[in-house]
C-alpha cells in the first residue's frame, strides 16, 4: 500500500459499520487509523453524519463529534470538520441541532431532517473525496447500525455513503450484549442485494473467554453468509477514555478504572448525569488521577458524601434545570454549599448555577431562575460561540490552563470573582465560596490546574490523607490508550486481510446464502 496518494490519484478508503450503536465502530476506526500511522501509511478518520452531544471544536474553528477528534489523534492528526461534516445534537426526543462543517445551521426534527438531505449528500461526497485525494487511506466509520433499512433512503453514513462511493464495508458487533451472531447474520440479511455485495466481512468485539468456544459459530456465520470473520477482539478493562456514546454513561457507575491512591485516603467525585448531558468526557480528566472515583449519579442522596459534585455541560440548560428541581438535587447542591463543600458547574451546568437564563434559543423559554449559587445572569444568542482558549487562573495561583468553548449563553452580568482569565485579560467563569463554574470544556485535563483544584476539594473535604499524583499526564493517558487500541487490532485482526478488502475496494460480490 503507497504511503501517500499523488496528484489527481483517489486513496483506499473503507466503511466500519456496526450491528447497534456502541457496538465498537469508533475504536476499531482509531485502533486501525493508529495501527496504519505507526507503519508510516498517510491515513485520515471520516464519519459522514454523527449523532453526539460530545464535541470539540477544531482548529479550522467548528465542532465535531468526540470520537472523530480521537481518531485524528490517532492518525497523528489535528481536528478538522473534515473528518465529520455532518453532526446532530439531540436537544430533545424530537430536535436535533445541525450541525454542517462545524457550523450550527438549522434546528431539524425526524420529519424536516429529509428537507436537507440532497445538500448535505453532496457535503458529504464532496469532503469525502477530498479526503481521498490527499491521503493514502481513509477509515470512515458509521452510524448506528446498517440496518436501519426504514432510513435507508435517506443514509449518508451508512449503506448510503458505501453505495455512493464504492466502500467495501466491514461490520463489527458487541458480543459483550448478547447473540451478536445473530446480530451479524441479520445486519447482513435485511439489506438488499446491492448493499449486501459490499459486505465483505465481520469482527466481533468485546470477547471475554476461551476464542475456540467461539470457532464453531464464525465457521458457521461465514457458511451462512459467504464471508469470514477478520477478528476477535478481547475485551479491555483498560479501555474507557474518550466515550463518544451516551449509553456508556450510566447511573451509579464508575468512570474509568481508579488506580490506587498515592495517600491515604480517597476522594469521592459524584458528576451528575443529567437528561441532555453534553461532553460528558470533561470528568475523565479527574478519573485518571490515582485516588479519585468519579461516579455517575442521578438522585440526591449521592451527593451527601461525595466530595465534589460536577454538574456537566448539557444541550438543554433550561429542561436539564427543571429536571434537577424535580428530583431534588438542586436542593441538594444549595445545601452543600450552605455547608462550603465544594461543586463545580462546566458549561450548561456553570449556566444553571447562576441566577437566572434566557433562552429564545435552544428551549424557547423567556427567562427561567437559576440555582441562584453564583451570582451572574445569562442570555442565549443565536450565533454559537465556538473557541479553542488559554489563559491562566486567579483563583489557583496563576496557572496555566487551557481548553474550549461551545455555547450559545453568554453572561451578561456577573458579581463574583473569576474562576479564569484568557491570554487577553478577559475574565471567564465565577467563584463563589466553595462553589466554581466556566464555560470552559476541557479545563481539567490543564494538569497543573487539575493537581492544585483537587488538592484544594481535599482541603475543604477534610481529606487530609489525600495525596495528588505528580506525574498524571491525561495528553499521554489518551496516546497511550490509542496504542492500546493498536496493539489489540494488530494482536487480534487479519490485519493484512483487511489492508487487502481496502487495497481492492469491492470488486468481489457476495450476497446471503
Amino acid at each position: 500500500m503507497t504511503a501517500v496518494s499523488g496528484a489527481g490519484e483517489t486513496g483506499g478508503a473503507l466503511l466500519v459499520a456496526g450491528t447497534t450503536s456502541d457496538a465498537g465502530k469508533s475504536v476499531l476506526v482509531a485502533g486501525l487509523c493508529r495501527l496504519l500511522a505507526r507503519r508510516g501509511v498517510s491515513v485520515a478518520p471520516f464519519k459522514a453524519q454523527n449523532m453526539s452531544n460530545n464535541s470539540v471544536v477544531t482548529l479550522d474553528g467548528g465542532e465535531i463529534g468526540r470520537a472523530q477528534a480521537m481518531q485524528a489523534r490517532a492518525c497523528g492528526l489535528e481536528p478538522s470538520v473534515r473528518f465529520n461534516p455532518v453532526l446532530l445534537k439531540p436537544g430533545s426526543d424530537r430536535t436535533s441541532q445541525l450541525v454542517v462543517r462545524g457550523r450550527a445551521v438549522a434546528q431539524v426534527s425526524a420529519t424536516n431532517y429529509v428537507e436537507h438531505r440532497h445538500a448535505l449528500r453532496a457535503v458529504v461526497a464532496a469532503e469525502l473525496q477530498s479526503l481521498r485525494e490527499d491521503y493514502a487511506v481513509v477509515i470512515c466509520e458509521g452510524a448506528g447500525s446498517p440496518a436501519e433499512i426504514n432510513l435507508r433512503s435517506t443514509d449518508l453514513a451508512n449503506m448510503g455513503l458505501a453505495t455512493a462511493a464504492s466502500l467495501p464495508v466491514i461490520i463489527v458487533g458487541d458480543i459483550d450484549r448478547g447473540g451478536v451472531l445473530a446480530h451479524l447474520y441479520g445486519t447482513v440479511a435485511v439489506l438488499s442485494p446491492e448493499d449486501q455485495a459490499l459486505i465483505k466481512g465481520f469482527v466481533i468485539n468485546k470477547f471475554r473467554g476461551d476464542p475456540s468456544l467461539l470457532a464453531p459459530g464464525l465457521e458457521q456465520l461465514e457458511s451462512l453468509t459467504g464471508r469470514p470473520t477478520y477478528g476477535v477482539v478481547p475485551y479491555s478493562e483498560d479501555l474507557w477514555m474518550d466515550a463518544e456514546d451516551s449509553l456508556g454513561t450510566v447511573a451509579d457507575a464508575p468512570v474509568g478504572r481508579p488506580a490506587r491512591p498515592v495517600g491515604s485516603q480517597w476522594l469521592r467525585v459524584a458528576a451528575i448525569r443529567l437528561p441532555r448531558i453534553s461532553n460528558t468526557t470533561d470528568v475523565e480528566a479527574l478519573a485518571c488521577e490515582p485516588g479519585v472515583s468519579v461516579q455517575w449519579v442521578t438522585e440526591p442522596s449521592r451527593l451527601t458524601d461525595a466530595d465534589l459534585v460536577v454538574l456537566p455541560g448539557t444541550k438543554a440548560t433550561a429542561s436539564d434545570l427543571d429536571w434537577l428541581r424535580r428530583t431534588g438535587l438542586a436542593d441538594a447542591l444549595v445545601e452543600r454549599a450552605r455547608h462550603g463543600r465544594p461543586v463545580i458547574g462546566i458549561c450548561g451546568g456553570y449556566q444553571m448555577l447562576g441566577r437566572s437564563i434566557r433562552d429564545g434559543i435552544e428551549s424557547g423559554t423567556e427567562k427561567v431562575a437559576g440555582i441562584g449559587l453564583l451570582d451572574f445572569d445569562v442570555e442565549f444568542a443565536p450565533d454559537k460561540v465556538l473557541d479553542r482558549v488559554i489563559g491562566t487562573s486567579p483563583r489557583f495561583a496563576d496557572v496555566a490552563v487551557a481548553g474550549y468553548e461551545i455555547h450559545h449563553g453568554r453572561v451578561v452580568r456577573g458579581g463574583d470573582d473569576p474562576l479564569l482569565r484568557f491570554s487577553d485579560g478577559r475574565a471567564e467563569g465565577s467563584v463563589s465560596g466553595s462553589v466554581l463554574g466556566t464555560h470552559w470544556h476541557g479545563l481539567l485535563e490543564s494538569d497543573d490546574f487539575r493537581r492544585m483544584f483537587l488538592r484544594w476539594v481535599a482541603e475543604l473535604s477534610g481529606r487530609d490523607g489525600f495525596e495528588v499524583a505528580d506525574a498524571t499526564c491525561v495528553v499521554a493517558m489518551r496516546e497511550q490508550q490509542l496504542d492500546l487500541l493498536a496493539d489489540l487490532v494488530e494482536n487480534n485482526v487479519d490485519v493484512d486481510a483487511v489492508l487487502d478488502v481496502i487495497e481492492h475496494g469491492v470488486d468481489s460480490h457476495r450476497g446471503v446464502q
